[in-house]
């Protein structure tokens, strides 16, 4: 094998670490040229010494693949060599894959399957461009004809979160770290956020300490908590407000809530004539302690809505597009035939969509054959052959348009499973420019379109969490669309994430639900559903769940739960022209479409 091509090959099997490591690339070459070993071998046995080493740490120090785990890789291959052994080569590979699968049942972590992830998240910005093999590389210019592939101009312009290393860096932290006192200033902070945010839109001259006994009425701000063990859902009996330690005197002491018979709602849905309340929402009350040991509320006041979108002036190009939005899971839990995401992959190319939108689990940690070991190949190969291979062929058949990928929790190929979460490493879509890594949520914008988008089914968990309190309308708010009539409780669920400003506003988790959600509470600003332009909602949110499929208008956005592909229901969203006098609702063509078999 030629020097460059080893190295080549070595590079992209161990990753960027590796690759942007030019001392560690030129070690490992030596040490496949000594030793007349393969990169494939190589990687198996970095990672069966990995595994063998015992070491588990956070940081995972141990599995990055450095200059001083090199020297153990190397003390392996000596004493294989001593003993003797000619099929030592072939029980280092399948030892290698063994260990990876078993790894899912013993922690429930994508981490062993697949170490190119995790060193791609870990390693620093490449210093050097390391050299790639041609034949994997694609020529996405216009008259480009090198693997096939002419990518020709984009039909739409996206727009993504930053991508400057800063921002990059924020988004792949390094969890399991969070100190009690960083979460309590984070919790905190939202607390005095939405403060000031009610104290403007209400004019309330100040908030009260709840805790404090007082003869006349007051106001007070805080996020509703539980009062007893949260294994309990929230009820009458066991609701408290938990206000800041800035706000309190009694260092954001808990205090239990009663509510008037005649209690107003001031600033709701018109319509509505009642407000749901959940741990971790945040509001404020009009009310006093006459010092009975809670607080009577008199007045609920809700938060003020997100604002539309500013209009934009109508664009001189053709600026309408084609959508379709698919969520995994992407095979049922029988088998692992993907024959869903099949089908859909058929109608893309057959329709072929401006953007395609896909929201994971794509490899599922929690499907049955997966978790018991019954794959021949790594996630990441499995990725590679079941969804990037058909949105290659796609994107070739359909030069111009996009792909937008969004990840979850449960994905294998994602080593950052906390929320919020990453978006997808590059290498896991070989750095195909045409496919957009989104994180989970994640904003981003099409053709000056804004969307939201998040895998997590927020609103069954909010939903499980959340009581009702009716009361006498005060100064509602109309909606701006005439089928949003206050009343529908998914419609109010979607409200509740536009006016909480977050796209998990519950606290804490439900403990039932802990497994489908790590919270990264000191990172909750990844949460924010109006990270990009404060104040202003995403004219397009789209929430996966497993409550039956719907398209809604709440206020100024249009809401989608597409369902899940292995349901067989996706969406599919069409954005006509923009002209002088076409507001966005009248550009707007949303349908829920049954997957044809």
């Amino acid at each position: 094998m030629e020097k460059n091509t080893l190295k080549n090959e070595i590079a992209s099997r161990l990753g960027l670490e590796v690759a942007s490591d030019p001392k560690l690339l030129e070690e490992c070459q030596k040490l496949c040229e000594n030793y007349g070993i393969s990169p494939q071998d190589l990687q198996f046995k970095w990672e069966a010494a990995t595994f063998n080493s015992g070491t588990f740490t956070p940081a995972r120090e141990a599995a990055r693949f450095t200059i001083d785990s090199l020297a153990g890789v190397r003390t392996q291959i000596k004493r294989e060599l001593e003993q003797g052994s000619g099929s030592a080569k072939k029980k280092t590979q399948v030892r290698s894959l063994a260990s990876g699968v078993a790894s899912i049942n013993r922690n429930k972590m994508p981490f062993g399957l697949n170490r190119n992830v995790v060193a791609a998240q870990l390693a620093p910005e490449p210093q050097v461009k390391p050299e790639l093999d041609l034949d994997q590389v694609i020529d996405f210019s216009p008259g480009g004809t090198r693997g096939q592939t002419n990518a020709g101009p984009s039909k739409v312009t996206f727009k993504g979160p930053k991508n400057d290393l800063e921002s990059r860096k924020n988004r792949v932290y390094r969890y399991m770290f969070e100190r009690t006192s960083e979460r309590g200033e984070v919790l905190d902070s939202r607390i005095e956020e939405i403060a000031e945010l009610v104290q403007t839109h209400y004019g309330i001259p100040e908030f009260t300490d709840p805790v404090n006994v007082t003869d006349e009425e007051i106001f007070v701000v805080g996020r509703i908590t539980h009062d007893i063990d949260s294994q309990i859902k929230l009820t009458d009996a066991t609701l408290t407000l938990e206000t800041s330690r800035q706000i309190s005197n009694h260092y954001g002491a808990r205090i239990a809530l009663r509510f008037d018979p005649a209690v107003k709602i001031r600033g709701g849905a018109k319509g509505a004539g009642a407000l749901g309340l959940f741990p971790g929402a945040i509001l404020a009350f009009k009310g006093r302690n006459g010092g009975a040991n809670w607080f009577s509320v008199t007045e609920i006041l809700a938060l003020p809505v997100l604002l539309s979108s500013p209009s934009m002036k109508p664009s001189p190009d053709d600026d309408s597009f084609s959508m379709m939005i698919a969520s995994g899971p992407f095979t049922p839990e029988s088998d692992l035939s993907y024959k869903p995401w099949d089908t859909f992959t058929q109608i893309i190319k057959r329709s072929k969509p401006s953007v395609v939108l896909l929201l994971g689990p794509f490899v599922d940690a929690l499907h049955p054959l997966i978790k018991a070991g019954d794959i021949d190949e790594t996630p990441l190969d499995t990725f590679h052959r079941v969804f990037l291979q058909p949105l290659r062929d796609f994107l070739n058949s359909s030069p111009g348009s996009i792909a937008i990928l969004v990840p979850s929790v449960r994905d294998l190929v994602n080593s950052h499973t906390v929320y919020p979460q990453s978006e997808f490493q590059k290498l896991v879509t070989k750095s195909d420019p045409r496919i957009q890594l989104v994180p989970n949520p994640g904003l981003f914008s099409i053709n000056n379109i804004s969307f939201g988008a998040t895998s997590l089914d927020v609103l069954f968990h909010l939903r499980k969490e959340e009581i009702i309190k009716r009361g006498q309308e005060v100064e509602s708010v109309p909606s701006l669309s005439a089928d949003d009539n206050g009343a529908d409780p998914l419609s109010n669920a979607c409200r509740h994430l536009l006016q909480q400003r977050s796209f998990y506003p519950v606290f804490p988790v439900p403990e039932e639900l802990c497994n489908e959600i790590n919270l990264d509470v000191t990172h909750s600003a990844g949460l924010r559903i109006d990270s990009e332009v404060d104040g202003i909602s995403p004219d397009v949110l789209i929430l996966p769940s497993k409550y039956r499929q719907f398209y809604k208008n709440v206020n100024s956005t249009a809401a989608i739960n597409p369902s899940t592909l292995v349901k067989g229901y996706y969406s599919s969203v069409s954005v006509a022209t923009s002209a002088p006098g076409r507001t966005l609702k009248d550009r707007l063509n949303i349908g829920i479409v049954k997957l044809e078999e």
